[in-house]
């Protein structure tokens, strides 16, 4: 690591000390990019996504989440200490925002949130957007307000008669069980997650990933689902940020034209350049799908004008 770059902790302002997982640019880094990972996994994950990037002159982190990883030293994993909610964990991805933006002024800071991190991220959007050039969201959905409505009843109910710290699983037999019953039959619990089955049998052999989240955690995912999933919320978000929408058309969650729902959520907030991509037959996890070669070489090829465009942009701000 280079002197400036971030520890490999990153402590909050409540005591949380995060994980953060760094991979460096080969060379001189020219852009940031920082994971927010998804629901049930970890950060470590995208190792393999930043190996193209670094060599592109990107480096990556990925902190692992509240409650995922090694985030977890004093609780179960998928559990909210008391008094945690949605809102410490946009706090956590802007702090290390800000710490990247410190350590590299004059570099371009991409987000990149999949799955429960691309709702996370329009979170930290909303409120922080100053702090991004680029955005991409991948996994996505375009939630509606009557699901995540539900989703948060279930949640509280099961909260009471379980404890909010208990695992929700009617949540996730309603969830994450349909979605894998659209491959049935079914060779794992996690067919949905990608056609790659060396991927996926790597995610169920993986002790960090797989667990249920709590019934308060899904609670706070459904209020904070109920927020972005109004284009009235988004609006505070830049109107001029890049923003990239990636996904399987195979993917459960965003059936139903999920993606392309989001893509007009976003426009309808305001927002003027907002693309998508769909990978025909991919699932939910692009990044680890058979074709994933193709993804990350089409995310390069997105990337690289607008990360030009504002390398130059900054360098005529540092040379008036």
């Amino acid at each position: 690591m280079q002197p400036t770059d971030l520890p490999l902790t990153l402590s909050t302002a409540d005591g949380a000390s995060l994980a953060i997982h760094h991979w460096p640019a080969a060379g001189t880094a020219t852009a940031q990019l920082i994971i927010c990972h998804g629901m049930a996994e970890h950060g470590a994950r995208y190792a393999a996504l930043a190996e193209p990037l670094n060599a592109n002159g990107i480096s990556v982190q990925a902190m692992d989440l509240r409650g995922h990883g090694a985030s977890t030293p004093e609780l179960p994993r998928g559990v909210l200490a008391a008094g945690v909610d949605w809102s410490h964990l946009v706090d956590d991805v802007a702090l290390l925002l800000k710490r990247t933006r410190a350590a590299h002024p004059n570099q371009p800071i991409v987000l990149l949130g999949h799955s429960m991190g691309s709702y996370l991220a329009q979170s930290v959007l909303i409120e922080h957007s100053a702090l991004v050039d680029v955005a991409i969201l991948s996994g996505s959905h375009a939630q509606p307000a009557a699901a995540s409505a539900a989703a948060g009843l279930v949640a509280r109910i099961e909260g009471l008669l379980r404890g909010p710290q208990a695992p929700a699983k009617t949540l996730d037999r309603l969830s994450f069980a349909q979605y894998n019953r659209t491959f049935a039959p079914n060779r794992t619990a996690f067919d949905w997650l990608s056609r790659d089955q060396q991927q996926v049998d790597r995610y169920v052999a993986d002790p960090l990933c797989g667990f249920v989240l709590s019934c308060h955690y899904w609670r706070c995912l459904a209020d904070a689902l109920l927020t972005i999933g109004s284009p009235g919320k988004l609006g505070p978000i830049r109107s001029d940020l890049p923003l990239l929408i990636i996904g399987g058309d195979a993917d459960p969650i965003s059936a139903g034209g999920g993606l392309e729902k989001l893509q007009r959520r976003l426009r309808a907030a305001g927002l003027r350049q907002v693309e998508l991509r769909l990978y025909p037959g991919a699932r939910h996890e692009v990044f680890n799908e058979t074709n994933r070669a193709e993804v990350v070489d089409d995310l390069l090829a997105w990337l690289a004008p607008h990360l030009t465009a504002l390398s130059q942009r900054s360098r005529t701000h540092a040379n008036p």
